[in-house]
């Protein structure tokens, strides 16, 4: 049996659900920024450290071999590069 609590409840959840739904719009300035355009070749995943040095020369700086698996650093003017013993595992550009 329904009582008058079950009722009240379905009654204001009928009309909350049911009521029409809106989405406020907001419209945003069209604001042009300085933005500077620039790219950078990186060396690709899976690159051997002789093709790194082939296609970008040498490092500024190279780290030795760190823990197990060993990883190396390479640092160049615009970006590093980290190595799984003799294979990139991945390059990120400097800040």
């Amino acid at each position: 049996m329904f009582r008058p609590v079950h009722i009240a409840l379905s009654a204001i959840l009928i009309a909350t659900f049911s009521a029409p739904l809106a989405a406020e719009e907001i419209t945003m300035p069209n604001v042009k920024q300085d933005t500077e355009e620039f790219s950078i070749q990186l060396p690709g995943r899976g690159m051997s450290m002789e093709a790194v040095l082939n296609r970008f020369g040498e490092p500024l700086e190279k780290y030795p071999a760190v823990g197990e698996p060993p990883i190396t650093r390479w640092v160049y003017k615009d970006f590093t590069v980290y190595f799984e013993s003799q294979f990139v595992i991945h390059a990120v550009v400097n800040n």
